[in-house]
């Protein structure tokens, strides 16, 4: 028996809105047994599915819902965990198992320290791993971009030029040294995911290609030295959270390719679990696939080794539980690592539970999975819309040919549409790309053109303040 936590990076650290169908992905990690605390209560369809699908009964789990706190129940308050009428809540719901100690395993999305106290609170803290880590703070720690360059370089492995500024003169500074030897540098601020932190700052002219990038934001430069002050004049708070995190400023990677290696640390070592490559379009995540395909075999040598590297100087520093080392490859065959994701990822339900155990890619034939973000200029009106669209495609999964679509999160409507994500499940000899043409050709109506890449997933255009 597991308690599973459905919460995402503390607010203290970076600020998010509605988190509620995001961290409903814990469901695909629940075993019989299990009791799982989510910010909100499920989506009864999609947990049925999830269910259905990983043979879990779903009476055979118990979901709990977190008050809502200060956030109303958009996203799990890391306070409320240690909330005494909740905790005994918690208490109550694990007593016919045999009490908090018959727990084997405190799991959360993110290692957050009012995780470390809720599981002190119920008296099983050894069953939380890392607890003592990251009960001191060890999550922001371990997911610092800028920390990240410090530990790499202990490490002895390889990343980008670059420079971790404490100041906008530190910033100044920098962006002047990397631009003398680089065609264009990136802004990455300390803590944020999928490219949203990141900013490409091109030389005053430059028509250098940046759509494949993890980068939301882009900003040409004034000309000269001039152009740097100015930019950072006007960007640094944005970049630094307000001067609360160190910033990092490094060397463009031109025609790079985005990959990963997962690995999961615990007490006795670390070991790979996974490896697999991430696509942007427009500079926004598109999709991400598994296992990782068209690798040099030295290049994924390489990978895996410093993804390795980096596993065991976290693991070092206290840190259990599964991380994600990302890297980029070069066109001449150059392997960089940009940062460690050292929380549950979001690859891990991808490869962990629906890759390995439900579309079994390792059998024969062979299979691969790739999931989807909707696109912004898809309109999907609701959950029934995009169920119909796959029975009128021919693309709902098949357990028999094990292909087609599964759905990764609950699909919520909003005003410009749901919003989600989704793997498509097929025979890597001919690929994905043809599966996911006949959706796009279902939804797509709204065109490229009126999206920015720094908008919000369905929000339309704006003049980007740059």
């Amino acid at each position: 028996m597991r308690i599973l936590i459905g919460n995402h990076i503390d607010p203290a650290i970076r600020a998010r809105s509605d988190m509620r169908a995001w961290t409903q992905r814990l469901a695909w990690f629940a075993r019989p047994g299990d009791l799982l605390i989510l910010c909100t209560e499920p989506d009864d369809a999609f947990l049925d599915r999830v269910c259905a699908l990983t043979g879990t009964a779903r009476g055979d789990i118990t979901v709990l819902t977190a008050p809502p706190g200060r956030y109303g129940g958009m996203l799990l308050d890391p306070a409320s965990l240690t909330d005494p009428a909740f905790v005994d809540q918690v208490r109550a719901a694990l007593r016919p198992a045999g009490g908090p100690q018959a727990t084997d395993e405190v799991f959360a999305l993110w290692p957050s320290a009012a995780v470390a106290r809720f599981a002190t609170a119920l008296g099983i803290a050894d069953r939380f791993p890392g607890a003592p880590f990251f009960a001191q703070g060890g999550g922001e720690i371990g997911n610092s971009k800028a920390t990240f360059r410090a530990i790499a370089a202990a490490a002895g492995v390889p990343t980008v030029p670059g420079e971790v500024c404490r100041s906008r003169e530190e910033a100044v500074a920098a962006t002047g040294r990397l631009l003398a030897q680089a065609e264009a540098v990136v802004v990455q601020q300390a803590h944020n995911g999928a490219g949203v932190g990141n900013q490409i700052l091109l030389p005053h002219g430059s028509t250098l290609p940046t759509g494949h990038v993890g980068a939301r934001h882009l900003h040409h430069l004034a000309p000269g030295p001039a152009g740097i002050t100015a930019y950072w004049e006007k960007r640094w708070d944005w970049a630094s959270a307000d001067g609360r995190h160190p910033v990092v400023v490094a060397a463009f990677a031109p025609g790079a390719r985005a990959v990963y290696s997962e690995h999961y640390a615990d007490n006795s070592g670390t070991c790979p679990t996974e490896q697999g490559s991430l696509h942007y379009v427009g500079r926004r995540l598109s999709h991400q696939s598994v296992p990782l395909q068209d690798a040099d075999p030295l290049v994924r040598a390489r990978l895996v080794d410093g993804g390795t590297r980096l596993a065991e100087a976290y693991r070092a520093l206290g840190y259990r539980g599964h991380l994600s080392a990302d890297a980029i490859t070069t066109p001449d065959g150059r392997l960089y690592f940009t940062e460690v994701n050292a929380q549950v990822s979001g690859s891990l339900h991808i490869y962990q539970v629906i890759a390995h155990r439900i579309v079994a890619t390792g059998d024969r034939p062979a299979r691969a999975v790739t999931e989807y973000h909707v696109p912004p200029t898809w309109h999907v009106p609701d959950a029934d819309a995009f169920h119909q669209a796959l029975a009128d495609l021919h693309l709902t999964w098949n357990p028999t040919t094990r292909t087609g679509v599964i759905v990764s999160m609950p699909i919520e409507p909003g005003p410009h549409g749901a919003q989600f994500v989704f793997c498509l499940a097929y025979d890597p000899t001919t690929g994905h790309q043809g599966a996911f043409a006949r959706l796009d050709a279902r939804f797509a109506t709204r065109p490229a053109t009126a999206f920015d890449p720094a908008d919000h997933v369905g929000a339309p255009a704006t003049a980007f303040s740059s």
